[in-house]
């Protein structure tokens, strides 16, 4: 019995002991490993889901999911760390969602008839790269034939490039898939003429936003229009600028309740400026504009949520 007591009081020592060497030597490598390069802390395991395919049992559905929902997860802690006023929407590399793609290939090899991982991709990728983009809907389109929303999310990526000729061709493709709304028609036939104009862009977003099958996506198209809106404003605040310069010996206006005249002139039927109690013009995401008085011209404020080109 004291034999088997002490055996025992060993084990539990030796156990403890090791214990702590494992921690201390854990804190140890933390503080001693060198830093990695930028995005390097996203894990890369099991991210390969297409070499599960066939040996699940029947479960891809589900596995395909799970890697659907990891990158909507995952692009959305991206987007947290920078906020999505500080958020470039033409340019997401700075991110590094280096990981993305392979989460989108993973949950598609898997279903290949999961639709709303193309759609995401279409909508997403370009900002990252065009070429996964493309290949990420084509693929959709290879599975999915009858699919004419990825004809239009494949003409939305052309038309990002400025290839509104292959834009206009894609469209057209789909416009012949049964079912297909008229708006299909509609942008392959004004790709051609007005491919690089707002109101194209407008129609573009406001589709995309009406049929937005995830939050980010929504929330991208929403951002989008938000935008173009702002554009607008700014064009028609820098005319308005411009008149009271040129009635007032080249002397800018000291404060935006100077330039209301101006603008009631200006403002073209449609457009609706928004002036808060203070007399200040707000954009669209109701953040008042900076009136910059040594260039007389307008510019986003700095509690705007327009993204900043």
């Amino acid at each position: 019995m004291v034999s088997r007591s002490a055996n025992d009081s060993f084990a539990a020592l030796l156990i403890v002991g090791g214990l702590v060497a494992v921690i201390f030597l854990t804190g140890f490598v933390e503080h001693t490993r060198p830093p990695l390069p930028s995005g390097y802390e996203d894990e890369d395991a099991a991210l390969n889901g297409s070499r599960l395919k066939g040996f699940a049992f029947g479960a891809e559905g589900l596995i395909s999911d799970w890697y659907w929902m990891n990158s909507l997860q995952y692009i959305g802690k991206k987007v947290s760390t920078v906020g999505l006023n500080n958020l470039n929407l033409e340019d997401m590399t700075a991110l590094n969602p280096r990981l993305l793609y392979p989460y989108l290939n993973s949950a598609t090899d898997l279903d290949p008839h999961f639709v709303a991982p193309y759609s995401y991709g279409a909508t997403i990728l370009p900002a990252i790269d065009s070429r996964q983009a493309i290949a990420l809907t084509e693929k959709g389109i290879s599975n999915n034939p009858d699919q004419w929303r990825l004809y239009q999310y494949l003409g939305y990526i052309y038309w990002r490039l400025g290839n509104y000729e292959k834009a206009s061709e894609t469209y057209g493709r789909g416009a012949q898939i049964p079912g297909s709304p008229i708006f299909m028609r509609m942008m392959s036939a004004r790709m051609k003429t007005e491919g690089g104009s707002r109101g194209i862009a407008r129609e573009m977003y406001g589709q995309l936003l009406a049929e937005a099958e995830d939050e980010r996506t929504r929330q991208n198209a929403e951002l989008r229009l938000r935008e173009l809106d702002s554009l607008d404003e700014r064009d028609v605040i820098r005319a308005a600028l411009s008149d009271f310069r040129s009635s007032n010996n080249d002397r800018c206006p000291a404060n935006w309740s100077q330039l209301l005249p101006n603008l009631e002139k200006r403002s073209p039927p449609g457009l609706d400026l928004r002036i808060d109690r203070a007399n200040n013009i707000v954009d669209p995401s109701g953040a008042p504009y900076l009136l910059n008085r040594e260039t007389c011209s307008v510019e986003l404020g700095p509690d705007t949520k327009i993204p900043r080109q």
